[in-house]
């Protein structure tokens, strides 16, 4: 009961420390940012202001000096200067855009000998954006041959009951499957209501990076009649300790070492392929289960599991729903159009990646060709302030959507949702299930 009630208290630590981003938790200093136009978003040759208000211990500052730089998002500043609060505020001109995107304002401010720092990004009719990704002849046909030869590896499947993730609700299982090729293996936490019954089932691939796993944050899916399974991709216990996911990022996951770059050279050989591959086998295997009701079957993610989430939902009728939060791997070549293009920025962060054979790969693999061929209903949730998948990129995947769709646009969050929208998602989830 106690190790049970200490990773409650982790979890929620870590989702408390997540959506405290833009206010650093236990700092003396609060930035408020107003934007003139009250929902961040402007017209094209419409000029955007913003007033600055500092708080140290909670306390209005005054006199203080603002250095702010202003360009448009992820790209080299094009106006710098400083500002003095009057009276408490200041007010920033941020000037305006000719083409659709966003403009970034970042904020610097010594007190006391520290030096503070915020954001604030306002958008220019970003509903008008489109990709810079081209959408290869041969797309289709090279995912449908992909999908049969990856169909041709055995499913193996063993399942554990993990009774420290388990309660009186639910029962917690770590499944290892087979996938993509034999001796290829992958994991994941499958969460069961204990009652019976039969379920809709929610398929939720993990975020970047190599890192542990813990279905506490989400057990409230199958808390709420929701079978749900939360995998990894990289073929990793997701028991592991910390300390050894960290040895294992710092051997592929981090630079020119990622795996996110892995095979680049080669469609065919590229890492993420047997991870979009691997994302249908779970599918094979979560169609399989008594408890399945048949019919429902959601992907579900955020960040590169929203983008594994929409890529599933192209690749599989299978999947009635998708929910995506700001997806990476989306327009990654926008940095192109002189814009910012998805995670993992390949032409800022990496060496050697802006070559036309990476980029014609990288067309197999962005989510907004992906999102070309989606004819479900698809919920999206972002945030303004994201700099590691920023809203262009954002809203260029919900642009690129023909079917249903609606969006949760929450301005002021960086790389993060807050448990309110968790809940939202699963909401929206409920709402969109099919009837038997």
């Amino acid at each position: 009961m106690m190790k049970k009630l200490l990773l409650l208290v982790f979890c929620f630590l870590i989702i408390y420390a997540t959506d405290a981003q833009n206010y650093p938790h236990q700092s003396n200093v609060l930035w408020v940012t107003t934007p003139s136009s009250t929902n961040w978003l402007y017209k094209l040759n419409e000029e955007a202001k913003i007033t600055v208000s500092l708080y140290e211990y909670g306390i209005l500052q005054d006199n203080a000096k603002i250095s702010y730089s202003i360009g448009p998002e992820l790209m080299p500043s094009d106006k710098t200067g400083t500002a003095t609060l009057r009276n408490g505020k200041a007010v920033i001109s941020l000037g305006t855009m000719s083409k659709p995107g966003f403009k970034d304002c970042q904020l610097k401010v010594e007190l006391n000998g520290e030096e503070y720092q915020h954001h604030i990004k306002v958008g220019f009719e970003p509903e008008k954006l489109t990709p810079y990704t081209q959408f290869p002849e041969d797309f289709v046909s090279f995912w449908q041959k992909a999908k049969e030869e990856a169909s041709e590896c055995p499913m193996q499947v063993s399942r554990v009951f993990v009774p420290e993730y388990s309660n009186d609700k639910v029962d917690c299982y770590l499944v290892k499957l087979q996938a993509y090729q034999k001796g290829s293996f992958v994991y994941g936490y499958l969460t069961i209501p204990k009652k019976q019954g039969k379920y809709p089932v929610v398929f939720s691939p993990p975020g970047a990076g190599i890192k542990p796993m813990n279905p506490l944050k989400d057990i409230f899916y199958a808390e709420n009649g929701v079978i749900r399974f939360d995998m990894e991709i990289h073929g990793i216990r997701p028991n592991l300790d910390a300390e050894t996911y960290q040895e294992v990022s710092r051997a592929f996951g981090s630079g020119n070492n990622s795996y996110l770059v892995n095979g680049l050279d080669n469609r065919d050989s590229y890492y993420m392929k047997k991870v979009y591959l691997t994302c249908v086998r779970a599918l094979d295997y979560l169609t399989t289960l008594p408890e399945w009701d048949g019919v429902n079957l959601i992907a579900q993610g955020g960040s590169q599991g929203g983008a594994l989430a929409l890529v599933t939902t192209a690749l599989d009728t299978r999947v009635t729903a998708c929910a995506a939060s700001h997806p990476a791997l989306s327009d990654m070549a926008g940095y192109k159009a002189n814009r910012a293009g998805g995670y993992p920025h390949l032409f800022t962060k990496f060496e050697g990646m802006d070559t036309p054979e990476k980029l014609k790969i990288l067309q197999y693999y962005d989510v907004v060709n992906f999102a070309r061929l989606i004819k479900v209903p698809v919920f999206m949730t972002w945030g303004f302030n994201d700099d590691v998948c920023p809203p262009t990129t954002s809203y260029i995947v919900f642009n690129t959507l023909k079917s249903e769709k609606e969006a949760l646009i929450t301005p002021v969050n960086e790389h993060w949702i807050s448990l309110t929208t968790r809940h939202q998602i699963l909401d929206w989830i409920m709402e969109n299930l099919r009837q038997n």
